[in-house]
């Protein structure tokens, strides 16, 4: 007889549940309504989660801001060639390591190979002497390239299509077809959900990326939205001294604190993600129980 927890164990488990969700959202909606508050309230600290003084002037100047856009057409470039090349090596990667040792005998032994570099890399300096010698440095390359095949994702992969029946491929076999075509019509198919898994994963980990912004890029101009954000929140100067202001921003600084302009920045920095993760959730799921059960 299986056992299940009683009422109070899943009420337990739904209040916990419910704090940790609440711990992630109040301080977004806190960033949210900072970002859309004037300066009297934000600087005395009225502000929770809801604007108080409600103003949009914030978002006109960071939007006002050609270095913001620039910045952002980068991020949305880096995403274009970036997500699409991680799939795409991940897949062919995968794709072999699938088949059973019996068929590919060094299988096990790329296996590994592939798994030891999840864990050690050829460290920093030497990767970017690489990039330099590479002629890769203020490129968009420089922001692909390094980590166009990742691992993790190359083996999220991997354990789906060993999911998936050997008999179909082996009968397309027979009737004439090659690997690429297996892949195509019969793999790639049937693993839509570990694919857009992957797919979600190497988006949120190229747009979130900043460092390697700030190391390849020799000037603010080339970097990627997140470098740029990062220079602005962790430096001494602010969007509100860090472009040449106009009569007209002007008068819009005098009603928002350097504060608002600081939520605006990290609320616009999560706002793509925070569009895009609700169509891929159903996927997302499916993903990530990959695996966790045994029939």
């Amino acid at each position: 007889m299986n056992r299940t927890l009683s009422k109070p164990a899943f009420t337990m488990i739904y209040l916990i549940l419910a704090l940790a969700a609440g711990s992630c959202i109040l301080p977004m909606l806190n960033v949210l309504a900072i970002s859309f508050s004037d300066r009297t309230a934000t600087d005395s600290g009225f502000v929770s989660i809801f604007p108080v003084g409600f103003t949009v002037n914030a978002y006109r100047i960071l939007f006002s801001d050609i270095q913001f856009l620039r910045s952002l057409f980068t991020s949305f470039l880096r995403i274009a060639i970036g997500v699409p090349l991680n799939i795409l090596l991940c897949i062919l990667m995968a794709y072999p390591l699938s088949i059973s040792s019996r068929k590919f005998r060094a299988r096990t032994l790329y296996v590994w190979f592939f798994a030891f570099t999840m864990f050690f890399s050829g460290g920093l300096v030497p990767t970017y002497m690489l990039i330099s010698e590479l002629k890769l440095i203020n490129t968009i390359w420089a922001l692909v390239l390094p980590g166009a095949v990742q691992t993790f994702f190359a083996i999220l992969l991997l354990n789906f299509f060993r999911g998936i029946p050997g008999e179909l491929s082996e009968s397309a076999f027979i009737d004439g077809a090659d690997h690429f075509r297996v892949l195509l019509r019969i793999y790639l198919p049937v693993s839509k959900p570990a694919v857009s898994t992957a797919m979600l994963f190497s988006l949120v980990a190229h747009w979130n990326s900043w460092f390697d912004g700030i190391i390849y890029m020799s000037t603010t101009a080339k970097y990627p939205l997140q470098s740029y954000l990062q220079v602005l929140l962790t430096g001494v100067s602010t969007l509100l001294t860090a472009k040449t202001i106009s009569l007209k921003d002007a008068e819009m600084i005098r009603t928002i604190s350097d504060r608002t302009v600081r939520c605006a920045e990290v609320f616009a920095g999560m706002l793509p993600i925070i569009i895009i993760y609700p169509f891929m959730q159903k996927y997302l799921i499916k993903g990530l129980m990959l695996g966790s059960v045994k029939e």
